[in-house]
């Protein structure tokens, strides 16, 4: 259940600053956990505006294939590769090569698939101090921590030996529970996963896949996180409050933001 105890307009959000909050004439929402994206909120696959790895579909032309047309066909399996209609990255090449009519060898597939997996590990490689230390302290505020990501298989297996790995109660990978943001079915999952309801929840994304607007729906409360986001892409979001580093989500459960 979430508090709203309206006293003078600012909010505390933690059980052990209520007493506090309440001696200064404060209003404080009490939530039980914090919900964040992955790619691009918590890590990133850019380093000064270059990606860290080549993109996905990078291998096409050497394979002599237009590199428009695969990435046209990656696109309509978007939602598909999400919601792990596909069971891996091998599998949505071969249906590919497959529609485009090109023949691609088992030992091809599996190469692409490596070099694949080693490209989206290296994000979690080297996890920013700020996030790191943001996480620490909610760790010191006893709230849950949860991760939802819309992700593949291969996208993710650098999480598990990753340095966030830690501080978490729980990750839902959307190929995993068969939804993706922004479907409020993944929210509420993550959610029942950790024992929290929707409204004790906070969600920090950046955006990509309609996220905040799917946590709202799912009754949570969505922040706009654009620490790692270029400007451009920042104003193309509206409707909810941003944070521009880690420390500010601190400074709303602080009540000081």
């Amino acid at each position: 259940m979430s508090w709203n105890i309206p006293l003078n307009g600012i909010q505390v959000i933690h059980e052990g600053m209520i007493s506090r909050a309440q001696r200064m004439g404060r209003t404080f929402i009490l939530k039980k956990a914090v919900f964040f994206d992955l790619f691009e909120t918590l890590i990133s696959e850019y380093d000064d505006g270059k990606r860290k790895a080549p993109r996905s579909t990078h291998f096409v032309e050497r394979l002599g294939i237009e590199a428009k047309r695969f990435e046209n066909e990656w696109r309509k399996r978007q939602e598909k590769r999400m919601d792990g209609t596909y069971a891996d990255f091998p599998s949505v090449l071969r249906d590919i090569f497959n529609e485009l009519g090109h023949a691609v060898s088992e030992e091809t597939i599996e190469k692409l698939h490596q070099e694949r997996i080693l490209s989206k590990s290296k994000p979690f490689k080297t996890i920013d101090h700020r996030i790191l230390s943001m996480l620490e302290q909610i760790k010191r505020l006893e709230l849950k921590i949860g991760l939802i990501s819309n992700c593949t298989p291969e996208e993710v297996m650098g999480w598990q030996s990753s340095a966030l790995v830690a501080y978490f109660d729980d990750a839902v990978f959307s190929f995993d529970v068969k939804a993706a943001k922004p479907d409020p079915t993944i929210y509420r999952i993550a959610c029942d996963r950790i024992g929290v309801a929707p409204s004790d929840a906070f969600f920090v994304g950046d955006g990509g896949s309609n996220e905040l607007n799917g946590a709202s729906e799912a009754g949570m409360s969505a922040y706009h996180a654009t620490w790692f986001i270029p400007e451009i892409r920042n104003l193309t979001i509206t409707g909810y409050a941003k944070l521009a580093e880690p420390s500010d989500l601190i400074g709303i459960i602080n009540g000081v933001k």
